[in-house]
């Protein structure tokens, strides 16, 4: 086992997240771990997060409030001023699972240890628990993760990834699916990637607009082809459009 205490920077990206900023924020600051760092990035909110980033100012080591490009920029701002030894990204609605969960967490690191990952538990509006992200969708984390995991998807989340900071390079702009292409840049780089064996935090459901959907599914494409090759990725593809139609006609049409 490694003998540090690592520092870790645990990242909140927000816009307008007044309702549900505070329980995000009261998940971290409850942590038992004692070794981190809280940044909060606001893309210039219009609501009453500022209120909310401020009642809890004490207990944040740094925010910012100005207007983003989006979610990407806001991230690589964040990943700017981070100074831990790794990286979490718990943003707006998502939570660390329980007060103890980080503590545990670290106590499966190892000395070579350049990735820590873990299952996520999604939720509705209501904070009630659907089921682990595994459990729901056709993406489920393996038990050994690597950067050829990916090749069929997305299978860990970032609420679920907390990557060592020397590692971790900008999110692409102008790409909807820029988190696997960050996911797989890490995991090509990393050492040891350890298995937390842990629901690590909770991951609000949320619907996202056919349009949007459609362009994010493009971007993966030219992303996993960038990593992976033109026709293994290409048959790839053909095994994801086979497993999602079998998923739905099996969930009837209720997958994640």
């Amino acid at each position: 086992m490694a003998n540090s205490n690592p520092k870790i920077s645990i990242i909140t990206v927000v816009y307008n997240g007044a309702d549900l900023l505070e329980g995000t924020i009261q998940s971290v600051v409850n942590q038992t771990y004692t070794n981190i760092e809280y940044l909060i990035v606001d893309g210039a909110s219009k609501d009453g997060t500022l209120d909310i980033i401020q009642k809890y100012e004490s207990k944040i080591t740094k925010w910012i409030s100005e207007p983003d490009k989006g979610l990407y920029d806001a991230m690589n701002k964040a990943i700017d001023l981070a100074t831990g030894d790794f990286l979490w990204f718990m943003n707006t609605g998502d939570q660390i699972l329980k007060e103890h969960t980080l503590e545990k967490m670290m106590g499966s690191i190892e000395q070579d240890t350049d990735v820590l990952f873990g299952e996520v538990m999604l939720v509705d509006e209501q904070r009630k628990h659907i089921g682990t992200r595994s459990e729901l969708s056709t993406q489920k984390l393996p038990e050994q993760l690597d950067w050829k995991s990916l090749k069929t998807g997305m299978v860990v989340c970032h609420q679920g990834f907390l990557p060592r900071r020397s590692l971790v390079k900008k999110y692409m702009d102008n790409n909807l699916s820029a988190d696997i292409d960050w996911v797989i840049s890490i995991l090509k780089k990393s050492r040891k990637n350890t298995n937390t064996k842990m629901i690590v935090a909770e991951y609000l459901m949320g619907g996202v607009s056919k349009q949007r959907h459609q362009q994010s599914l493009k971007d993966r494409y030219s992303i996993l082809q960038k990593h992976y090759g033109t026709i293994p990725n290409f048959l790839n593809h053909i095994y994801i459009f086979g497993r999602a139609v079998l998923n739905k006609l099996q969930k009837g049409n209720k997958a994640y």
